[in-house]
């Protein structure tokens, strides 16, 4: 299904994109909130293409209509506190009626993650051992892939919380290459877990034969529970109710924000194929910066017409997602009155020919 807005199009029998001429106007954001109507969506596209104003705008949208609304940033550059001009935090804050909004600090993440681990790990190492230990967590602190373990925790934590809390959950992600990294965590974490648990029961049935047999010698350090093998259970469970509700299409989509460039249409093919890997489900395109079809002028008619063939790039290879053309807006969209207007606004797309 295809919604272009402005400039409107719609695809023919033919894969060709076509013109139609005339086409009510309508409000864009509503549109689009009636078509994803998900509790869990993400933004996200390459870096720069505006992803951040149009989840803003989508989620003040969504609150608009009574439905309580948060806003999540998983970006390290902070502009969703830029452009709602609101100083956020790590938790929620209010923003308008029924939205609110948090950043996620990936450093503070990460050092919450690690301090969690030693605190973890205190009651089952020999103290002999602790400072060793520390130390080899410390290491692993910069090691790859540390922060996006640290952020997912964090991420299925704002997921399984905000349930009943919250009837939206609206994430502004990092730039594209970031954030598919982050999906792909539940599937490749769960496996490593998996393993890190199967591990730890060998270990326990070893401990327990070794005590069998040395007797009170053993020490006492391994008997009762194991706290690392219910944490790693816990943990596992999780992430496999985090990865139901990412790979479920009705709780469930991400949204692509892309720009009629070439650059950012490749990454966002790339992008598309790689979710469909990992089964994420894609719930719609927008494409940000149209040139108004009313912006006259040699360097405008030039512009347009190297525009009209990345947007018939865009409807062809993108074509089983519904397609929002957002035009490109004669001011900067900063603060929540700018957002809000442009999450109001109607577009009349009957110039288009």
């Amino acid at each position: 299904m295809f919604e272009w807005v402005c400039p409107a199009r719609r695809m023919g029998a033919s894969g060709a994109a076509k013109v139609l001429s005339y086409v009510s106007i309508r409000c864009l954001m509503e549109s689009a909130s009636q078509m994803l109507d998900r509790r869990v969506l993400f933004f996200g596209g390459k870096g720069g293409v505006g992803k951040t104003t149009i989840a803003a705008a989508f989620a003040l949208r969504t609150a608009s209509q009574r439905r309580r609304t948060l806003l999540v940033s998983t970006d390290p550059a902070h502009s969703t506190s830029d452009i709602l001009q609101t100083e956020l935090g790590p938790k929620p804050r209010p923003v308008v009626a029924d939205c609110w909004a948090l950043e996620i600090d990936p450093e503070q993440e990460t050092e919450k993650y690690i301090q969690d681990v030693k605190h973890r790990i205190t009651d089952t190492t020999a103290p002999r051992l602790m400072d060793e230990v520390e130390r080899q967590i410390d290491i692993a602190r910069v090691s790859p892939g540390a922060e996006e373990a640290a952020l997912f925790e964090r991420f299925t934590q704002i997921i399984e919380g905000a349930e009943g809390e919250f009837d939206r959950i609206v994430f502004d992600t990092a730039p594209t290459g970031h954030t598919l990294r982050l999906l792909s965590l539940p599937e490749l974490m769960s496996v490593w877990i998996s393993g890190l648990i199967s591990r730890r029961k060998k270990v326990n049935a070893l401990s327990r034969m070794w005590r069998n047999v040395a007797g009170a010698a053993a020490g006492d350090d391994l008997v009762g529970d194991d706290p690392v093998l219910a944490a790693l259970e816990d943990r596992k469970g999780r992430f496999h109710r985090t990865r139901q509700v990412l790979t479920d299409s009705r709780q469930t989509a991400f949204v692509f924000v892309v720009v009629p460039e070439r650059l950012p249409i490749l990454e966002t093919e790339k992008a598309i194929a790689v979710l469909g890997k990992y089964q994420v489900p894609v719930g719609a395109i927008f494409v940000n910066r149209v040139l108004p079809w009313d912006a006259a002028g040699d360097f405008m008619d030039r512009r347009r017409a190297r525009e009209t063939g990345y947007l018939e790039r865009i409807g062809e290879s993108m074509t089983a997602h519904p397609i929002f053309a957002v035009p490109l807006q004669d001011s900067d969209v900063v603060g929540v009155k700018a957002l809000l207007q442009l999450s109001a606004r109607r577009f009349d797309t009957r110039q288009a020919s």
